[in-house]
């Protein structure tokens, strides 16, 4: 028996290990030329509008884009697909690069490598996810998940903390090249990995490719439909902490600047006990998802009311916490319980929720937080998130095939480790031999990218 705690299990495996170290390459890029390209828009602009109108470009690709990308990985050999992905992307941030070291002072350049590199990302994300399902197996899934939650935001604090320190020195310019970089190093580890010992998940049979096809297959899968509900809802009203937390600083909690990079050191603090609690568990089941839903949902309401720079503090941790823990586990479910040979197309919809919610919810909060003032606005989004957490739950257990509602929620949050796929996909049963396969962060987002703002699409997810 091996004596590598269990909640590293998932790194036994040589690609996976070979897999996180590009993660976290890869995340710290990102965000090293995230806070670049905000920092040079602000630069040439001096005007907030202009930095809104990059994110945006960025975003919008997915929502138009993400279900032909998913069907791509699905039809096609995702090492290639993939491959031609990060090249894309290494020559998007060395185009950045250009532009920054040429000292232009039009904005239109960089929102046409903003514009270009949403687009890549829509397309390659899914590839992305479904080569990362092949890297480890399926009783590694959740661990993978959680361990990447947790490399998500370590990435992400070492890349803001390097942004910020060679923004001054060096001009962003720099950010960029070593970000193209990153993408090279990408690659390399994904060349270096062993074949034997990868997981390939089946592809979609000739009658099964397309976007019509990923769409029948999700419209019919009835606790997918609910768990994409409930992660949008909560994902619009009860992620968007940026917006709150700066609207609580500027605001109620009066504490500037200061106290809103306090509460945001705070939230990714949580981010990282998140991840190590569900990297802990064996499984991820329907029981955590809603805990962490209700957790999330409730202690938001409870931010409202909580006095103090301190207080805010302390109640924003755990649901920074539960807010990875439900991440990672509607991902895990997802792709357990749902056909290998249309994984690209589920990640691709997963992808699809996450920009709508985050597009919907900002504006909303925002809005919210202006009319009715940000303790309001987080009691009454708490609520809502709430009372929908209740209502998915009880929706689950029914598309589970239990008829009553309180006794039947309860057994099937309780023990459910495995979900029932939808109806069986018309197909030679040869082809269904495929067991469900390994990890693919999501994210944002996932993805997630997965609490807070939206994160940027990343290139590689375990």
């Amino acid at each position: 028996m091996s004596s590598r705690p269990d909640m590293l299990r998932a790194l036994r495996n040589h690609n996976y290990r070979l897999w996180a170290g590009a993660d976290f390459l890869s995340v710290a890029g990102t965000w090293m030329q995230v806070l670049g390209v905000n920092w040079l828009l602000l630069s040439i602009s001096h005007s907030a509008t202009s930095l809104g109108f990059g994110l945006f470009l960025q975003s919008v690709p997915t929502l138009l884009l993400a279900f032909v990308g998913g069907s791509l990985a699905d039809r096609l050999p995702a090492r290639p697909l993939l491959l031609t992905g990060q090249a894309l992307h290494g020559l998007l941030a060395a185009a950045l690069a250009v532009i920054a070291f040429s000292g232009t002072q039009s904005l239109w350049p960089i929102y046409a490598v903003a514009l270009l590199g949403g687009v890549v990302s829509a397309l390659d994300g899914p590839t992305l996810g479904r080569f990362g399902a092949e890297v480890v197996g399926p009783e590694d899934l959740s661990n993978a998940l959680a361990l990447g939650s947790v490399i998500s935001s370590a990435g992400r604090i070492v890349g803001m903390g390097l942004a910020g320190v060679l923004i001054p020195l060096t001009g962003a310019g720099t950010l960029f090249l070593l970000n193209s970089l990153s993408f090279v190093l990408v690659m390399v580890t994904v060349l270096c990995m062993r074949g034997g010992e990868m997981h390939p998940l089946p592809r979609a049979a000739a009658g099964e490719t397309g976007i019509a096809a990923g769409l029948r297959y999700i419209g019919r899968t009835r606790w997918l439909l609910v768990l994409l509900g409930l992660a949008f809802v909560l994902g619009a009203l009860g992620r968007n902490y940026q917006v709150t937390m700066a609207s609580m600083s500027d605001g109620p909690l009066a504490a500037g600047a200061t106290g809103y990079g306090i509460l945001s050191v705070v939230f990714a603090v949580g981010a990282v006990l998140g991840g190590l609690y569900a990297a802990s568990r064996p499984s991820l089941t329907f029981r955590i998802l809603f805990a962490a839903a209700l957790l999330t949902s409730v202690g938001q309401a409870v931010s409202g009311v909580v006095p103090g720079l301190v207080g805010f503090a302390l109640v924003l941790l755990p649901i920074a916490a539960g807010a990875v823990v439900l991440d990672t586990t509607v991902s895990t479910r997802a792709q357990l319980g749902t056909e290998p040979s249309m994984r690209g197309r589920v990640l691709a919809a997963q992808s699809m929720v996450g920009a709508a919610s985050g597009a919907v919810g900002g504006p909303l909060l925002g809005m919210l937080c202006d009319t009715l003032g940000p303790r309001t606005a987080l009691l009454l989004a708490g609520l809502v998130t709430t009372a929908v957490t209740c209502a998915a739950a009880v929706l689950l257990a029914r598309s589970l095939g239990h008829r009553l509602p309180v006794a039947a929620t309860i057994v099937a949050l309780r023990g459910s480790r495995r979900i029932r796929r939808a109806t069986p996909l018309r197909r030679p049963q040869a082809s269904r031999n495929g067991r469900p396969a390994a990890p693919s962060r999501p994210g944002p987002a996932p993805a997630p990218a997965r609490a807070g703002t939206r994160r940027p699409a990343r290139r590689t997810r375990a």
